[in-house]
């Protein structure tokens, strides 16, 4: 009822706000997406299974075994500090891999709330929309009918005048709804894109999670294992003359 096609600043306002609003939520989105580097996160997991897999303590203790028996170096004190020069790399990955994980962590919590608002930003376009066909069908019909039916009764050109100029209105008006149309059409196709950054963030954080909760404990477990073979093999050694377990 508050729509007025006799109004020509109101058809071109009508509905600009919510325009407005859903091009700079687009512009943020997109800033957004474009300052989050998803390669170092990778490359940071890369780099923390790399040194993982560069501290072979099997492979050193299958070729130190007979070396226990051929001379009296302390394997196990090579292999300790091996270990610990490994330990302070995987601790400096973990701790900037746990920076990460919280940073992604947020960013999913924010493109819920981005979800939800280009959400209320399509409803409101709807609304705009709808209302906008609903007023523009009934001026036609009604108005715009009368003043040309008044028109050629009457014969006088000021009659004819008016009734060209609110049927110019409602075209002017009918391509401002087409305008909204593309402007909803944008926030319809901008809701499976933040579900996709969103997903992508959601798997890297899972991926960060399972390195953290998994990998690294497993790898440590071993480390403790390959020092406990280590120990043992040493402390049986012949050169040391006696058995230490005895």
């Amino acid at each position: 009822e508050k729509i007025d096609l006799t109004n020509s600043q109101m058809i071109l306002q009508y509905g600009a706000a919510s325009q407005k609003k859903l091009s700079d939520f687009s512009d943020s989105a997109l800033s957004r997406v474009r300052t989050k580097d998803m390669g170092e996160t990778g490359e940071l997991i890369t780099q923390l299974i790399g040194e993982l897999k560069g501290f072979d303590a099997t492979a050193e203790n299958q070729k130190g075994f007979l070396g226990f028996f051929k001379k009296k170096s302390n394997e196990l004190e090579a292999l300790k500090v091996k270990y610990d020069k490994a330990d302070v790399n995987v601790e400096r990955i973990k701790a900037q891999l746990e920076d990460h994980q919280v940073t992604l962590m947020k960013d999913i919590a924010m493109l819920d709330k981005m979800y939800e608002q280009n959400l209320n930003y399509f409803k409101e376009l709807t609304m705009y929309i709808l209302a906008g066909k609903k007023k523009l069908e009934e001026t036609r019909n009604g108005k715009l009918a009368e003043m040309k039916n008044k028109a050629a009764l009457s014969g006088l050109p000021e009659d004819a005048q008016a009734a060209r100029d609110l049927d110019e209105k409602c075209s002017r008006f009918e391509k401002k709804l087409h305008d909204l149309e593309l402007t909803k059409t944008i926030a319809m196709q901008t809701a499976p894109q933040i579900r996709l950054v969103q997903g992508n963030d959601t798997m890297m954080a899972e991926k960060i999670q399972s390195t953290l909760v998994n990998t690294i404990p497993l790898w440590k477990s071993q480390m403790v294992l390959a020092l406990g073979r280590t120990f043992r093999t040493d402390s049986r050694s012949p050169e040391r003359g006696q058995r230490y377990d005895q």
